[in-house]
Protein backbone atom coordinates (compact mmCIF):
# COMPACT_ATOMS: atom_id res chain seq x y z
CA UNK A 1 0.00 0.00 0.00
CA UNK A 2 3.02 2.22 0.72
CA UNK A 3 5.02 1.22 -2.30
CA UNK A 4 1.60 2.43 -4.56
CA UNK A 5 1.30 5.71 -2.55
CA UNK A 6 4.91 6.89 -3.24
CA UNK A 7 4.82 5.36 -7.26
CA UNK A 8 1.82 7.57 -7.56
CA UNK A 9 3.31 10.43 -6.52
CA UNK A 10 6.62 10.10 -8.13
CA UNK A 11 4.49 10.01 -11.50
CA UNK A 12 3.39 14.18 -11.18
CA UNK A 13 7.07 15.09 -10.19
CA UNK A 14 8.97 13.51 -12.93
CA UNK A 15 6.30 14.47 -15.63
CA UNK A 16 6.98 18.16 -14.31
CA UNK A 17 10.68 17.54 -14.83
CA UNK A 18 10.19 16.33 -17.99
CA UNK A 19 8.02 19.25 -19.10
CA UNK A 20 10.39 21.81 -17.37
CA UNK A 21 13.56 20.08 -19.78
CA UNK A 22 11.26 20.41 -22.58
CA UNK A 23 10.53 23.81 -21.89
CA UNK A 24 14.76 24.34 -21.50
CA UNK A 25 15.36 22.87 -24.88
CA UNK A 26 13.06 25.13 -26.40
CA UNK A 27 14.49 27.93 -24.89
CA UNK A 28 17.69 26.93 -25.83
CA UNK A 29 16.36 26.17 -29.51
CA UNK A 30 14.95 30.06 -29.54
CA UNK A 31 18.16 31.51 -28.66
CA UNK A 32 20.03 29.68 -30.76
CA UNK A 33 17.52 30.87 -33.47
CA UNK A 34 17.91 34.30 -31.99
CA UNK A 35 21.68 34.41 -31.90
CA UNK A 36 22.00 33.18 -35.54
CA UNK A 37 19.25 35.77 -37.02
CA UNK A 38 21.80 38.31 -35.36
CA UNK A 39 24.66 36.79 -36.51
CA UNK A 40 22.95 37.00 -40.11
CA UNK A 41 21.83 40.76 -39.66
CA UNK A 42 25.22 41.75 -38.01
CA UNK A 43 26.42 40.86 -41.51
CA UNK A 44 24.56 41.94 -43.76
CA UNK A 45 25.19 44.98 -41.78
CA UNK A 46 28.67 44.99 -42.13
CA UNK A 47 28.58 44.21 -46.01
CA UNK A 48 26.06 47.31 -46.30
CA UNK A 49 29.19 49.83 -44.26
CA UNK A 50 31.03 48.19 -46.66
CA UNK A 51 28.77 49.00 -49.88
CA UNK A 52 28.25 52.31 -48.78
CA UNK A 53 32.11 52.99 -48.14
CA UNK A 54 33.05 51.26 -51.86
CA UNK A 55 30.24 53.58 -52.86
CA UNK A 56 31.53 56.84 -51.45
CA UNK A 57 35.08 56.02 -52.72
CA UNK A 58 33.64 55.63 -56.00
CA UNK A 59 31.76 58.97 -55.89
CA UNK A 60 34.91 60.53 -54.58
CA UNK A 61 36.83 59.24 -57.75
CA UNK A 62 33.61 60.63 -59.92
CA UNK A 63 33.77 63.47 -58.82
CA UNK A 64 37.33 64.34 -59.49
CA UNK A 65 37.09 62.90 -63.00
CA UNK A 66 33.69 65.24 -63.31
CA UNK A 67 35.95 68.21 -61.99
CA UNK A 68 38.84 67.44 -63.85
CA UNK A 69 36.82 67.19 -67.01
CA UNK A 70 35.21 70.30 -66.29
CA UNK A 71 38.30 72.20 -65.94
CA UNK A 72 39.62 70.79 -69.10
CA UNK A 73 36.28 72.14 -71.41
CA UNK A 74 36.67 75.11 -70.01
CA UNK A 75 40.47 75.62 -71.41
CA UNK A 76 39.18 73.49 -74.82
CA UNK A 77 36.40 76.59 -74.18
CA UNK A 78 38.97 79.07 -74.33
CA UNK A 79 40.98 77.19 -76.72
CA UNK A 80 38.18 76.52 -79.64
CA UNK A 81 37.14 80.57 -79.45
CA UNK A 82 40.82 81.64 -79.96
CA UNK A 83 40.92 79.09 -82.76
CA UNK A 84 37.55 80.57 -84.09
CA UNK A 85 39.04 83.90 -83.98
CA UNK A 86 42.15 82.58 -85.17
CA UNK A 87 39.83 80.90 -88.43
CA UNK A 88 37.54 83.78 -88.71
CA UNK A 89 41.24 86.32 -89.76
CA UNK A 90 42.28 84.26 -91.74
CA UNK A 91 38.66 83.66 -93.71
CA UNK A 92 39.19 87.30 -93.79
CA UNK A 93 42.41 87.23 -95.22
CA UNK A 94 41.83 84.64 -97.94
CA UNK A 95 38.30 86.83 -98.77
CA UNK A 96 40.88 89.80 -99.79
CA UNK A 97 42.93 87.39 -102.52
CA UNK A 98 40.31 85.24 -103.56
CA UNK A 99 39.41 87.58 -106.53
CA UNK A 100 43.57 87.40 -107.68
CA UNK A 101 43.41 83.74 -107.23
CA UNK A 102 40.98 83.21 -109.70
CA UNK A 103 41.97 85.36 -112.08
CA UNK A 104 45.78 83.01 -111.85
CA UNK A 105 44.23 80.33 -111.90
CA UNK A 106 44.74 77.56 -114.83
CA UNK A 107 41.89 75.11 -115.82
CA UNK A 108 43.90 71.53 -115.90
CA UNK A 109 43.09 71.74 -119.94
CA UNK A 110 44.69 74.14 -121.88
CA UNK A 111 42.59 77.35 -122.67
CA UNK A 112 43.53 80.37 -124.89
CA UNK A 113 43.85 83.51 -123.05
CA UNK A 114 42.21 86.08 -125.05
CA UNK A 115 43.97 89.25 -125.42
CA UNK A 116 41.10 91.39 -124.20
CA UNK A 117 41.57 89.36 -121.00
CA UNK A 118 45.65 90.23 -120.61
CA UNK A 119 44.82 93.65 -121.54
CA UNK A 120 41.95 94.07 -118.67
CA UNK A 121 44.17 91.84 -116.60
CA UNK A 122 47.61 94.61 -117.32
CA UNK A 123 45.01 97.36 -116.63
CA UNK A 124 43.30 96.20 -113.53
CA UNK A 125 46.90 95.74 -112.08
CA UNK A 126 47.88 99.32 -112.80
CA UNK A 127 44.92 101.09 -111.61
CA UNK A 128 45.75 98.61 -108.31
CA UNK A 129 49.35 100.55 -107.96
CA UNK A 130 47.69 103.78 -108.60
CA UNK A 131 45.63 103.00 -105.78
CA UNK A 132 48.19 102.17 -103.71
CA UNK A 133 50.27 104.64 -104.36
CA UNK A 134 47.25 107.28 -103.57
CA UNK A 135 46.65 105.43 -100.33
CA UNK A 136 49.94 105.44 -99.82
CA UNK A 137 50.86 109.21 -100.58
CA UNK A 138 53.89 108.20 -102.34
CA UNK A 139 56.20 110.63 -101.81
CA UNK A 140 59.30 108.87 -100.74
CA UNK A 141 61.61 109.38 -102.81
CA UNK A 142 64.89 108.13 -101.16
CA UNK A 143 66.13 104.88 -100.33
CA UNK A 144 68.51 103.86 -97.28
CA UNK A 145 72.15 103.58 -98.23
CA UNK A 146 73.80 102.94 -95.14
CA UNK A 147 73.98 103.15 -91.24
CA UNK A 148 76.20 106.01 -90.39
CA UNK A 149 76.93 106.33 -86.68
CA UNK A 150 75.65 104.73 -83.34
CA UNK A 151 75.23 106.63 -79.98
CA UNK A 152 74.59 104.18 -76.85
CA UNK A 153 72.35 107.08 -74.60
CA UNK A 154 71.52 104.43 -71.94
CA UNK A 155 71.64 101.07 -70.63
CA UNK A 156 68.83 100.48 -68.56
CA UNK A 157 66.72 96.86 -68.40
CA UNK A 158 66.68 93.92 -69.20
CA UNK A 159 67.45 91.98 -72.51
CA UNK A 160 64.07 92.79 -74.01
CA UNK A 161 62.38 96.09 -74.63
CA UNK A 162 61.38 98.85 -76.96
CA UNK A 163 61.99 103.02 -76.30
CA UNK A 164 60.80 105.79 -78.68
CA UNK A 165 59.63 108.64 -79.55
CA UNK A 166 55.90 109.70 -81.33
CA UNK A 167 56.84 110.94 -84.46
CA UNK A 168 53.28 112.47 -84.39
CA UNK A 169 53.73 114.96 -82.04
CA UNK A 170 55.83 118.12 -82.04
CA UNK A 171 56.93 116.88 -78.30
CA UNK A 172 60.25 115.58 -77.63
CA UNK A 173 58.87 112.98 -74.90
CA UNK A 174 61.04 109.83 -74.19
CA UNK A 175 58.55 106.78 -73.81
CA UNK A 176 60.36 103.50 -72.47
CA UNK A 177 58.56 100.32 -72.29
CA UNK A 178 60.39 97.69 -70.41
CA UNK A 179 60.19 93.80 -71.25
CA UNK A 180 58.35 91.15 -73.19
CA UNK A 181 54.92 91.30 -70.84
CA UNK A 182 54.89 94.23 -68.36
CA UNK A 183 51.44 97.12 -68.36
CA UNK A 184 53.96 100.13 -67.62
CA UNK A 185 54.51 102.66 -69.64
CA UNK A 186 57.79 105.35 -68.61
CA UNK A 187 57.32 108.57 -70.00
CA UNK A 188 60.18 111.14 -69.67
CA UNK A 189 59.51 115.01 -70.94
CA UNK A 190 63.22 114.54 -73.24
CA UNK A 191 65.53 112.66 -73.50
CA UNK A 192 68.26 114.65 -71.49
CA UNK A 193 65.71 113.67 -68.23
CA UNK A 194 65.80 109.80 -69.85
CA UNK A 195 70.08 110.03 -69.39
CA UNK A 196 69.67 110.90 -65.74
CA UNK A 197 71.08 108.30 -63.14
CA UNK A 198 67.61 108.71 -60.82
CA UNK A 199 65.84 108.68 -64.46
CA UNK A 200 62.85 106.36 -63.09
CA UNK A 201 62.32 109.20 -60.46
CA UNK A 202 61.73 111.90 -63.14
CA UNK A 203 59.06 109.62 -65.31
CA UNK A 204 55.77 109.78 -65.75
CA UNK A 205 53.71 106.23 -64.83
CA UNK A 206 51.31 105.57 -67.18
CA UNK A 207 49.76 101.77 -66.14
CA UNK A 208 47.77 99.60 -68.92
CA UNK A 209 44.63 98.17 -68.33
CA UNK A 210 45.65 95.08 -70.76
CA UNK A 211 49.22 93.83 -71.04
CA UNK A 212 51.35 93.97 -73.84
CA UNK A 213 53.28 91.10 -75.46
CA UNK A 214 56.48 91.38 -77.01
CA UNK A 215 58.49 94.36 -77.99
CA UNK A 216 56.55 94.92 -81.21
CA UNK A 217 55.15 98.38 -79.79
CA UNK A 218 54.49 101.38 -81.23
CA UNK A 219 53.86 105.10 -80.52
CA UNK A 220 51.81 107.40 -83.19
CA UNK A 221 49.69 110.55 -82.91
CA UNK A 222 49.31 110.10 -79.02
CA UNK A 223 48.54 105.86 -79.11
CA UNK A 224 50.65 103.52 -78.03
CA UNK A 225 49.74 100.07 -80.20
CA UNK A 226 50.89 96.98 -79.13
CA UNK A 227 50.00 93.32 -79.21
CA UNK A 228 47.63 92.39 -76.07
CA UNK A 229 49.47 89.35 -73.84
CA UNK A 230 47.57 86.29 -74.00
CA UNK A 231 45.59 87.13 -77.58
CA UNK A 232 46.68 85.61 -80.55
CA UNK A 233 46.76 88.46 -82.89
CA UNK A 234 44.54 91.30 -80.84
CA UNK A 235 46.30 94.77 -81.31
CA UNK A 236 45.30 97.46 -79.14
CA UNK A 237 45.10 101.43 -79.45
CA UNK A 238 45.79 103.22 -76.16
CA UNK A 239 45.39 106.59 -75.39
CA UNK A 240 48.36 107.82 -73.40
CA UNK A 241 46.84 110.71 -72.25
CA UNK A 242 43.45 109.48 -71.34
CA UNK A 243 44.55 106.40 -69.97
CA UNK A 244 41.91 104.00 -71.26
CA UNK A 245 41.63 101.82 -74.91
CA UNK A 246 40.23 103.81 -77.99
CA UNK A 247 40.01 100.69 -80.02
CA UNK A 248 41.00 97.18 -80.48
CA UNK A 249 41.71 94.91 -84.00
CA UNK A 250 42.39 91.15 -85.02
CA UNK A 251 45.62 91.42 -87.60
CA UNK A 252 44.72 88.45 -89.87
CA UNK A 253 46.79 85.39 -89.94
CA UNK A 254 48.86 86.96 -87.36
CA UNK A 255 50.41 85.40 -84.03
CA UNK A 256 51.15 81.68 -84.86
CA UNK A 257 54.88 81.90 -85.37
CA UNK A 258 57.37 84.61 -84.08
CA UNK A 259 57.62 87.53 -86.44
CA UNK A 260 61.59 87.04 -86.07
CA UNK A 261 63.06 83.54 -85.64
CA UNK A 262 66.08 85.58 -83.16
CA UNK A 263 62.84 86.99 -81.30
CA UNK A 264 61.16 84.48 -80.31
CA UNK A 265 58.72 86.82 -77.84
CA UNK A 266 57.61 88.94 -80.87
CA UNK A 267 54.63 87.71 -83.04
CA UNK A 268 53.32 91.08 -83.95
CA UNK A 269 55.97 93.98 -84.66
CA UNK A 270 54.29 97.29 -85.38
CA UNK A 271 56.27 100.13 -87.48
CA UNK A 272 56.01 103.41 -87.96
CA UNK A 273 56.89 105.57 -91.44
CA UNK A 274 56.30 108.34 -93.51
CA UNK A 275 53.14 106.52 -94.59
CA UNK A 276 51.71 105.70 -91.35
CA UNK A 277 51.29 102.21 -89.27
CA UNK A 278 52.34 98.99 -90.20
CA UNK A 279 52.26 95.38 -89.09
CA UNK A 280 54.86 92.62 -89.57
CA UNK A 281 54.60 89.33 -88.60
CA UNK A 282 55.14 85.88 -89.97
CA UNK A 283 52.50 82.95 -91.57
CA UNK A 284 53.31 79.41 -91.40
CA UNK A 285 51.50 79.31 -94.95
CA UNK A 286 53.80 82.25 -96.71
CA UNK A 287 56.93 79.52 -94.98
CA UNK A 288 57.80 81.77 -92.51
CA UNK A 289 58.23 84.36 -95.24
CA UNK A 290 57.58 88.12 -93.54
CA UNK A 291 54.02 89.16 -94.42
CA UNK A 292 53.79 93.21 -94.10
CA UNK A 293 50.04 95.11 -93.47
CA UNK A 294 49.06 98.47 -94.18
CA UNK A 295 46.85 99.48 -91.36
CA UNK A 296 45.02 102.65 -90.94
CA UNK A 297 45.36 104.00 -87.70
CA UNK A 298 42.51 106.18 -87.45
CA UNK A 299 39.74 103.29 -87.71
CA UNK A 300 41.87 100.41 -86.74
CA UNK A 301 41.15 98.52 -90.45
CA UNK A 302 43.14 96.63 -92.49
CA UNK A 303 44.11 98.76 -95.95
CA UNK A 304 46.30 96.05 -97.97
CA UNK A 305 48.51 93.33 -97.18
CA UNK A 306 51.57 91.98 -99.08
CA UNK A 307 53.45 88.67 -98.86
CA UNK A 308 57.20 88.98 -98.77
CA UNK A 309 59.89 86.85 -99.94
CA UNK A 310 62.08 88.35 -96.45
CA UNK A 311 62.32 85.05 -94.66
CA UNK A 312 62.01 85.41 -90.50
CA UNK A 313 64.55 82.67 -90.21
CA UNK A 314 67.76 84.51 -88.94
CA UNK A 315 65.80 87.57 -88.55
CA UNK A 316 66.02 89.25 -85.12
CA UNK A 317 64.44 92.51 -85.72
CA UNK A 318 63.05 94.61 -89.05
CA UNK A 319 61.28 98.17 -89.57
CA UNK A 320 59.21 100.23 -92.17
CA UNK A 321 61.20 103.00 -94.29
CA UNK A 322 59.73 105.17 -96.73
CA UNK A 323 56.84 101.93 -97.47
CA UNK A 324 60.12 99.95 -97.59
CA UNK A 325 60.89 96.75 -95.56
CA UNK A 326 64.26 96.61 -93.94
CA UNK A 327 65.06 92.84 -92.39
CA UNK A 328 67.72 92.66 -89.54
CA UNK A 329 69.88 89.56 -89.75
CA UNK A 330 72.22 87.92 -87.01
CA UNK A 331 73.49 85.00 -85.88
CA UNK A 332 72.18 83.18 -82.66
CA UNK A 333 74.70 83.74 -80.39
CA UNK A 334 74.91 87.53 -81.34
CA UNK A 335 77.10 89.34 -83.77
CA UNK A 336 77.82 92.17 -85.95
CA UNK A 337 73.72 92.98 -87.39
CA UNK A 338 73.06 93.59 -91.15
CA UNK A 339 70.37 94.31 -93.72
CA UNK A 340 70.53 91.54 -95.96
CA UNK A 341 66.50 91.99 -97.45
CA UNK A 342 64.55 95.26 -98.30
CA UNK A 343 61.14 94.74 -100.04
CA UNK A 344 59.63 97.88 -101.35
CA UNK A 345 55.67 97.98 -101.84
CA UNK A 346 55.66 100.62 -103.97
CA UNK A 347 59.05 100.55 -106.08
CA UNK A 348 59.52 97.24 -108.21
CA UNK A 349 56.44 95.62 -107.10
CA UNK A 350 57.15 91.57 -106.31
CA UNK A 351 60.74 92.03 -106.15
CA UNK A 352 63.17 92.55 -103.15
CA UNK A 353 67.22 93.02 -103.34
CA UNK A 354 70.01 92.47 -100.49
CA UNK A 355 71.95 95.60 -99.95
CA UNK A 356 74.36 93.61 -97.38
CA UNK A 357 74.23 96.77 -95.02
CA UNK A 358 76.03 96.28 -91.80
CA UNK A 359 75.09 98.09 -88.68
CA UNK A 360 78.26 100.18 -87.36
CA UNK A 361 80.16 97.58 -85.14
CA UNK A 362 78.93 95.93 -81.88
CA UNK A 363 78.29 92.79 -81.13
CA UNK A 364 75.29 91.98 -79.59
CA UNK A 365 71.77 91.93 -81.02
CA UNK A 366 68.89 93.55 -80.96
CA UNK A 367 65.36 93.05 -79.41
CA UNK A 368 63.35 96.22 -81.43
CA UNK A 369 64.52 98.60 -83.99
CA UNK A 370 62.45 101.17 -84.43
CA UNK A 371 62.14 104.27 -87.56
CA UNK A 372 62.11 107.83 -86.62
CA UNK A 373 60.51 109.58 -89.83
CA UNK A 374 60.43 112.47 -87.91
CA UNK A 375 63.82 112.54 -87.49
CA UNK A 376 65.16 109.77 -89.83
CA UNK A 377 66.77 107.82 -87.49
CA UNK A 378 66.57 104.35 -86.08
CA UNK A 379 65.82 103.64 -82.09
CA UNK A 380 67.06 100.30 -80.73
CA UNK A 381 67.16 98.15 -77.96
CA UNK A 382 70.21 96.02 -77.51
CA UNK A 383 70.93 93.80 -74.92
CA UNK A 384 69.67 96.05 -72.44
CA UNK A 385 71.26 99.54 -73.98
CA UNK A 386 69.29 102.33 -75.49
CA UNK A 387 70.92 103.08 -78.80
CA UNK A 388 70.04 105.99 -82.11
CA UNK A 389 71.65 104.50 -85.43
CA UNK A 390 72.06 107.73 -88.09
CA UNK A 391 71.14 106.70 -91.38
CA UNK A 392 72.51 107.48 -94.96
CA UNK A 393 70.00 107.65 -97.83
CA UNK A 394 69.84 108.28 -101.16
CA UNK A 395 67.73 108.86 -104.11
CA UNK A 396 65.92 106.74 -105.48
CA UNK A 397 66.38 104.90 -108.74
Amino acid sequence: MLVFQVHFLLIPFLMSIMGAAQYLMQDAALLSYIDQRFLSLEKRLEKCNQDVLEYVDEFRDFSRTVLSRLAGLEADKAKVKSEVENLLSRIDHAQRDIDYFRSITESNTCVEVHEDLVKQQLLEEAEEKKRLQLMLNASCDYMLAGIRSLKIVKKTGGKHGSWMKDPGKKHSKIYLLSGSVNNVILEFANIMAFMENNHTLKARRVLLPLPWEGTGHIIYQGFLFYHRHGSLNEVIKFNIQKRNVADQMLLPGAGRIPAYQLSPQTKIDLAVDEQGLWALHAEPETGGNIVITKINHGTMAVEHSWDTPCSSKGAEAAFMACSTLHVVYNSPSGGTSRIQCVYDVLGVLNTYINPGLHFPKRQGSHSTVHYNPKEKQLFAWGDGSQIIYKLHTQEKV
